[in-house]
């Protein structure tokens, strides 16, 4: 891919003609490190801080950590921990070797040839002796094996040919080296005979016990009663070691990892069988090699060659034949409740909620261990700051080892926690702009001690604006050559107000300040047609925080019904918009080239959201339903016959009635001609009652308590 990049630009520049080119790149920094770093301004001191000695067995499945891995196991802050940029792993949460640093930028020292990237180190190990179930020294004939997965590209960038993953051990040589001055602070008082006696500069001063007294100090400053001096007493020699590399893997795209392998992640087992390995302070370290697309051009210089490590354990008494693990879990990212989005407005959900959602989704579930087990999933769903709630029991099913039968899939006998139906409605509640749900999912096998168990959680929301993407860009998608047009596709289930674009562009180094057109179009048979909207100049703009979205406000609001496009064209300079890896909206990304629209090239999501709102819009209020006004009901609680007041409707006009559950599912359906409502057939809980007329749409809350 990178390249490709070089080839098309040289093309570009000798051919000014050339139509638009699409491009995907790698991103020049990594903000969630920076965010991180700058809300713990103590981090790179409090990792320094001495530790005791791990002993084996070491493990790290990086789960319990979060950007960075542990400092109570490894050394060192450029690696990545994050469950975005991998594909399928063993479980949630690998650690990512790349081209940033450990402050989230481009390696000062980033070139077009391979060059050492970011290193992983072990914590300093005992692997003299073993403690556990009883102290012994260790030796080759312990059968020590270092085991981890790997896998190269991931969700990111594929690693060159040339590029590769390489792990060493540290080694003792036999020889001893130079360590350090073993040094103590003396007090001044000792070499003074009053407090009014003075050393001064070269006066040479005798070493005191535990120092060697053969040792002299000449002293370097004007010393007074009660100051102190760190007085040198012996130089310190330690065993000799060096890195000596014991594993590499050549880079290469997913595809062909896969093609090569037959799996996303792959297993690799290392015998520790030197005996220089065998010592006090052992350690092991990964690293890898990268090379930027292009060192010529300063924009292109971005995160490329992307590895994901996991599952790192190392341990006495292994095999080759060790490959299990006792544990079960979850894989990927977390499953999305909506059909076509990731987040979409609350009132567009509620015109539509039956098609807006999918009917089942997929879990990733593996069981890692040798043995099968018999696994119990579930999820539960509850609303924030509301009281819905609901839940689904996908019951026991028996999970075969991972090494034999994959993941979990739909097609199986566990079906019913592979593919798990979305099982209610998420709430038509009319009182609110806006919603959120927690969504828990679960999986455990309570029959073993200690029991096995997983989670994750996923928070899916109903706000103001359209999302195909989950906000955390892997990529960078751009076109080429200037003055190129991008359209993004979107369908309404209602009409409504566009009233701002929120875009995260990727900053590109070196370039100056850029601006854009923004568009908005109609519909022509699936292609972007009429231009209905367009503002000009605006500027491209990066705000703090974690991947943040720049909210780009329309001059006035556009009334779009349907399908349409919004998007921009870039001036003077190619925008590079965050690209989401994870999700897949590919087919409704555009781009204009030959005087015609094209659908990308390229799987993914742009991290591009129209923002929608409800105010009226003079001299188009028909297309919106008016300001929802408020009921009166009594009794309530009610047992059989609801009282409704304050409704407005035309003289002798029905009154259309509609009563929700709390699963957002129709309950009672009825024309009204007088202001009694019959609930004896509802059974005891709360309900959610609609009306309209001509006047307005109505809405209230009630209670049936038989």
């Amino acid at each position: 891919m990178k390249r490709g990049m070089v080839i098309v630009l040289l093309l570009l520049f000798v051919l000014p003609g050339m139509q638009a080119q699409e491009l995907l790149t790698g991103l020049p920094d990594n903000p969630v490190v920076q965010h991180y770093l700058a809300e713990h301004p103590g981090l790179k001191t409090a990792a320094l801080k001495p530790m005791p000695m791990p002993a084996l067995p070491f493990f790290d499945d990086f789960t319990t950590s979060r950007v960075f891995p542990s400092p109570k196991r490894w050394v060192g802050e450029s690696t990545f921990v994050n469950n975005s940029f991998c594909y399928l792993p063993p479980n949630q949460w690998v650690v990512t070797f790349d081209a940033l640093d450990s402050t989230g930028n481009i390696y000062s020292n980033a070139r077009a040839v391979p060059f050492i990237a970011d290193r992983l180190t072990s914590r300093p190990l005992r692997l003299d002796s073993i403690f556990s179930p009883v102290p012994k020294k260790l030796t080759p004939a312990d059968s020590v094996y270092l085991s981890f997965y790997y896998q190269p590209q991931g969700t990111g960038d594929a690693p060159e040919p040339g590029d590769s993953l390489v792990l060493s051990f540290r080694e003792l040589t036999g020889d001893t080296v130079f360590s350090h001055i073993d040094s103590v602070w003396v007090s001044a008082n000792k070499y003074l005979k009053s407090q009014q006696d003075t050393l001064h500069p070269g006066d040479t001063l005798r070493a005191l016990p535990p120092c060697d007294t053969n040792f002299y100090l000449v002293n370097y400053s004007t010393l007074v009663w009660g100051d102190s001096l760190l007085f040198p007493c012996d130089s310190v020699f330690v065993p000799g070691a060096k890195w000596h590399t014991v594993w590499k893997a050549p880079g290469m795209t997913l595809a062909d990892f896969k093609k090569k392998y037959g799996k996303d992640f792959v297993q690799v087992m290392i015998p520790v069988r030197n005996a220089a390995c065998f010592y006090k302070g052992f350690q092991f370290r990964f690293y890898n090699y990268a090379s930027l697309a292009n060192d010529i051009i300063p924009g292109w210089q971005s995160n490329v060659d992307e590895w994901n490590v996991d599952y790192v354990y190392l341990n006495a008494g292994r095999s080759a034949g060790d490959t299990t693990y006792r544990a079960i879990g979850f894989s990927g990212e977390d499953p999305v409740f909506l059909k076509h989005y990731t987040e979409m407005p609350y009132r567009q959900y509620r015109s539509n909620p039956t098609n807006s959602l999918v009917p089942d989704f997929h879990v990733y579930i593996d069981n890692l261990d040798r043995k099968a087990h018999d696994v119990h999933y579930y999820y539960s769903v509850k609303q924030i700051n509301g009281s819905f709630a609901y839940g689904y029991d996908g019951g026991n099913c028996v999970l075969l080892p991972f090494s034999k039968a994959g993941f979990e899939n739909c097609n199986s006998g566990c079906a019913a926690q592979a593919c798990p139906p979305v099982n209610s409605l998420f709430s038509l509640d009319y009182d609110r702009d806006t919603a959120s749900y927690l969504i828990r999912h679960y999986i455990t096998d309570s029959s073993v001690s200690p029991p096995l168990v997983d989670s994750m959680i996923y928070r899916q929301g109903f706000y103001n604006e359209y999302a195909y993407d989950d906000g955390v860009p892997e990529l960078g998608y751009t076109l080429e050559p200037a003055g190129a047009k991008l359209a993004y596709r979107f369908k309404l289930n209602v009409p409504d107000t566009l009233r701002a674009l929120r875009i995260y562009f990727n900053k590109i180094k070196g370039t100056p300040s850029q601006f854009f057109d923004l568009v908005v179009w109609r519909d022509n048979n699936g292609k972007p047609g009429q231009e209905i909207y367009r503002q000009d100049n605006l500027k491209v703009k990066w705000n703090k925080g974690i991947y943040p979205f720049t909210t780009y406000k329309l001059d006035t609001g556009v009334v779009v019904s349907g399908t349409f496009y919004v998007g921009y064209q870039q001036q003077a300079q190619s925008l590079n918009v965050g690209f989401d890896t994870n999700h897949d909206a590919s087919n409704d990304i555009f781009y204009f080239a030959d005087n015609a629209w094209y659908k990308t090239n390229f799987k993914g999501a742009l991290l591009i959201r129209p923002v929608l709102g409800q105010s009226l819009i003079l001299g188009v209020g028909q297309l919106f339903h008016k300001k929802q006004n408020a009921l009166a009901l009594y009794p309530n609680p009610v047992r059989e016959r609801l009282h409704i007041s304050g409704i407005s409707a035309e003289p002798g006009m029905p009154v259309r009635v509609l009563v929700y559950n709390l699963f957002g599912q129709v309950v009672l359906r009825q024309m009204l001609f007088h202001n009694l409502l019959n609930v004896s057939s509802l059974s005891n809980g709360m309900y959610l009652l609609r009306a309209k007329t001509t006047k307005g749409i109505y809405h209230a809350k009630f209670i049936v308590k038989h």
